[in-house]
């Protein structure tokens, strides 16, 4: 496969699954609010999180709901907003059209007309709910039809790197917001407001349900964290997605499995054992930001690798 094309559908997956996650970032927040004392609700933490603090605050100033929802919904200037994710995979989605699927094409097309129009609208708090969710939806029926439509060949192994690689990354992020997210003091921690908080988390990444389903019968940050950090079954918790990362990682380089040939190889496959014998207590004794902020850091080195090792010219 020729590495442009391997590049646009590793990259056409990437953009999709961040538009996802920027509209799932925004719903926590949105979530938090409903349920929040009046005064308490805070929307710079989102703006953190993304680490582009500074470029908003150049260019909005105040980090007020309007504000912040258009820079992370709307804002063509800024290159991970949804409508710019929509875009850039709309044209990495153009340039290999004769190796992708009609079908790919027409719900690429359709999603990103749709923010597009959406963009123009003025929206109430009640619309916002509504187009989240239907970006949502559109990025499940995205990979849903590429799942069905296209040869689970080398292509497609590309496209499921980016996907579960960006995914990861922004759990990590989605757990970050409640890091960032204030409490007016320490006494709250573990009051009725503090369960509130972390169960709009979980319902972010939608994962309320399944993590209740584990017999889980309180909802403690803890418990929360270990779920989305660290189960090897559910399809949005970072080991999940580093698992399947490395297995289609495996299947484009024809490694066997448990040994490496490259250094993205041997990055990822580190990173992907430590958290097989981390327990949860041992990284909330090391700080959750800290283990996050870090664990964001080596996924950037493993895009890196990725880049050096299949889409580089040498």
């Amino acid at each position: 496969m020729l590495s442009r094309v391997a590049d646009s559908i590793y990259w056409l997956n990437r953009y999709i699954e961040r538009a996802e996650n920027v509209a799932r970032f925004i719903d926590v927040n949105l979530k938090l609010i409903m349920e929040m004392p009046i005064g308490l609700a805070q929307w710079e933490p989102l703006i953190m999180t993304t680490g582009d603090l500074s470029m908003f605050q150049t260019r909005y100033g105040q980090a007020t709901a309007e504000n912040v929802i258009h820079f992370l919904s709307f804002d063509p200037k800024y290159p991970n907003s949804i409508l710019s994710c929509l875009r850039a995979a709309r044209e990495n989605a153009r340039s290999i059209r004769e190796i992708i699927s009609t079908e790919m094409w027409e719900q690429i097309n359709s999603f990103y007309l749709f923010v597009q129009e959406a963009a123009t609208k003025q929206s109430s708090s009640e619309m916002h709910h509504e187009f989240f969710a239907e970006v949502k939806i559109a990025s499940h029926l995205f990979a849903g039809i590429m799942d069905a439509t296209m040869t689970h060949n080398e292509g497609w192994h590309f496209g499921q790197v980016g996907r579960f690689l960006e995914r990861a990354d922004k759990t990590s992020r989605i757990l970050d917001v409640k890091y960032f997210i204030l409490l007016p003091s320490v006494k709250d921690v573990g009051t009725t407001l503090d369960e509130v908080e972390w169960m709009s988390l979980l319902k972010s990444a939608s994962a309320y349900e399944m993590y209740r389903k584990t017999g889980q019968h309180r909802i403690t940050p803890t418990q929360v964290a270990e779920f989305l950090i660290l189960n090897r079954e559910f399809p949005r918790s970072i080991q999940f997605c580093l698992l399947q990362a490395e297995r289609s990682i495996y299947q484009i380089a024809g490694t066997p499995s448990g040994t490496w040939t490259n250094p993205l190889e041997r990055t990822l496959g580190q990173l992907r054992s430590e958290l097989d014998y981390l327990t949860i207590e041992e990284i909330i004794q090391s700080g959750l930001h800290e283990f996050l902020d870090h664990l964001q850091q080596r996924l950037n080195d493993v895009g890196d690798k990725i880049f050096q090792t299949f889409f580089t010219l040498e």
